[in-house]
């Protein structure tokens, strides 16, 4: 047997292999760290036989896979173990790897607590302490459900009953010297020795299969690393992503709240609605260049359109929020598409009017599954920073290459790195023949070419009326998010009867381009205020000066310079309470007020003002009219706040 080796080099074997014979004739180091191998591109344990020739990866936690392998193992026979022997009654159910660790969903007796989760890490580390190697037995189906129907695991028994009949063996994990077994996809390692440092994180309540009608789990999460070292540094990424949660930073700086009585949708506060705002106005400065058309559509629309549009065989009920006006079947509106359709519509339009590119910040509602709400990044009510893009075929490339290049500025002026692109094709269900399918992902493709464009292929994500390219950034913590997207969509204006009058004198429906710069606004302020940890860039902050005197004695010199501030265009607030000013400067830091002024009796002499910038450890005296040209390049540089960033 020959097996190739990732750097080409090729091993020749009497019969059939085992990871640990390769890995033992390349040496003892590799014996010792191999948690797993991948043959021929499929990850398998270590003890399965290789009987033909392949190319074999032997995976380490040194590296991605084998670090999911590590995680991997410690949810299904290490978490999973410890549960059930510190809550006798307790049954498992699924217990994937996540980004970065890893859950074990699990229904107990009685609920768990976080005040538990130290005492169930105790139990792993000493279950890891007993070095048990670990097995992989392929189960015939009959077998595997008497296992697990004496251990009293009906979840473990319910995933056998629904697989596929042709699959008659299952993968079952025994640990040597315990009584425990797992049914999982593995591949696991071959000895509890090599798990890294992990930490237990939190519990939340999970639906078994997604399910709301089905029973209520307990989800236990953790975190895994090769070693403690990596183990700190991400947890104090936690702390600091704790620390920049949204939601706490909308109540600390009086954003915005949320309250039961409207679930999924945002109370903003005079300080969040002009953040939002000015996010809202930076957009349409951006667009002004390429000169959209900015609309506004109706709230309640007659199921008529979404059926000939597909979204309704697409969303249903599930995901709109239905209702009824005037004796007919409505949804609140979804999404903005097919309304923009109408607008084209009205009048009869020439290839000499494409591209007609149209904006709007329209308020949509949707469905979203109560527990994926999460403040304002998921909502149910949101507006929709969208436009649609009517052109002809001839006029794709050079539109999305608009698009593709406006996005990456948007991201860079925001202090984010150029964000990775995913090209997301055809999904399982979708409108259009294939041929328009082919056609459209063709032209998708030789757009990005002609953009310089880099993505990776997502397969089967995209939309079902076309394909899309998703923009996914990293914010200063590390964190991935998808915002943009550019969708290039060859059905809808046709089922919807929108055309143009083409060169040959004939009809033909338009093609159009959705498209999202940030998303939807709530979510991107979420992201904002988080990726700033509520320290805006100046252009976008609520409050973006503060004055206050010395002493009372300069209130009427306060109040005078805070007119010239407001008169000059600046958000400027007087703070003339009868405070201390050092007691005044620590709350509005508090408040990350970008300025804070101070006025005394020599500065109010002297027409000066003695400034703190927040980001900075510093204050300095000068001229009113400096400050005030000082920030005003600040805001116009749309310049990033001083100290952005991890300290």
């Amino acid at each position: 047997m020959q097996i190739t080796l990732p750097d080409g080099t090729i091993k020749t074997f009497p019969g059939p292999v085992t990871g640990f014979d390769i890995a033992e004739s390349i040496g003892p180091g590799l014996l010792k760290a191999a948690v797993a191998i991948e043959v021929d591109g499929k990850e398998q344990d270590m003890s399965v036989s290789i009987t033909e020739d392949a190319a074999v990866s032997l995976l380490t936690i040194r590296n991605p896979a084998g670090l999911d392998v590590m995680r991997h193992t410690i949810t299904a026979q290490v978490l999973a173990r410890a549960t059930r022997e510190l809550y006798p009654g307790s049954k498992l159910a699924i217990g994937p790897t996540i980004e970065n660790g890893f859950y074990y969903d699990v229904e107990f007796e009685r609920p768990l607590s976080e005040e538990e989760l130290p005492k169930i890490e105790e139990k792993m580390k000493a279950i890891i302490e007993e070095k048990n190697s670990i097995e992989m037995r392929l189960t015939p189906r009959a077998e595997a459900i008497e296992i697990f129907k004496a251990r009293n695991e009906p979840y473990k028994v319910e995933i056998i009953e629904g697989a596929p009949e042709e699959e008659e063996a299952f993968q079952l994990y025994f640990q040597d010297g315990s009584d425990f077994v797992d049914l999982c996809r593995g591949p696991h390692l071959p000895n509890l020795s090599q798990v890294g440092a992990f930490k237990l994180t939190k519990v939340a309540g999970a639906y078994w299969r997604g399910d709301s009608d089905n029973k209520m789990l307990t989800r236990i999460y953790g975190t895994a690393w090769g070693d403690r070292k990596q183990l700190k540094r991400h947890l104090r990424a936690l702390e600091e992503a704790e620390k920049r949660d949204h939601r706490k930073l909308g109540a600390q700086l009086d954003l915005f709240h949320l309250q039961e009585e409207a679930i999924g949708q945002v109370f903003w506060h005079s300080n969040g609605w002009v953040l939002f705002l000015a996010l809202q106005e930076y957009i349409r400065e951006k667009l002004r260049k390429y000169r959209y058309q900015e609309v506004n559509t109706p709230q309640i629309i007659s199921n008529v359109m979404y059926k000939k549009s597909g979204h309704w065989d697409k969303f249903g009920t599930s995901n709109m929020f239905i209702t009824e006006a005037y004796d007919t079947p409505c949804a609140l509106k979804p999404m903005n598409c097919p309304c923009h359709v109408q607008i084209f519509r009205q009048g009869i339009k020439s290839y000499r009017d494409l591209p007609l590119r149209m904006s709007e910040f329209g308020t949509c509602m949707r469905h979203e599954p109560r527990g994926a709400l999460h403040g304002i990044m998921r909502v149910s009510s949101m507006t929709q920073d969208d436009a649609h893009v009517f052109c002809t075929p001839e006029q794709i490339e050079s539109e999305v290459v608009i698009l593709c290049e406006l996005i990456k500025e948007i991201y860079s002026e925001f202090g984010f790195d150029p964000p990775t692109v995913k090209f997301s094709d055809r999904p399982e269900q979708r409108v259009g023949s294939d041929e328009v399918w082919d056609a459209a992902e063709t032209a998708l493709r030789n757009a990005c070419d002609a953009g310089g464009l880099e993505w990776t292929l997502n397969p089967g994500e995209g939309a079902f009326y076309g394909p899309k390219l998703e923009f996914v950034l990293r914010d200063c913590l590390g964190r991935h998010w998808q915002c943009g997207t550019v969708q290039l969509d060859f059905n809808l204006a046709g089922r919807l009867d929108a055309s143009y009058v083409g060169e040959d004198g004939q009809r033909h429906a338009p093609v159009l381009i959705h498209r999202a710069l940030l998303g939807s606004l709530e979510r991107f302020t979420g992201i904002l205020i988080e990726h700033f940890a509520g320290s805006f860039p100046l252009w976008m902050t609520p409050t973006q000066l503060v004055l206050t005197g010395i002493s009372d004695a300069q209130n009427d010199v306060v109040e005078t310079v805070e007119q010239r501030f407001f008169e000059r265009g600046f958000r400027v607030v007087a703070d003339l309470r009868n405070e201390k000013v050092n007691l005044k400067i620590r709350e509005h830091s508090l408040k990350k007020v970008p300025f804070i002024g101070v006025i005394g009796g020599r500065e109010a002499e002297n027409d000066t003002i003695t400034i703190r910038r927040f980001g900075t450890k510093h204050q300095k005296t000068m001229p009113i009219s400096e400050l005030m040209d000082l920030m005003d390049a600040e805001i116009s540089s749309k310049a990033l706040p001083p100290g952005f960033g991890l300290d």
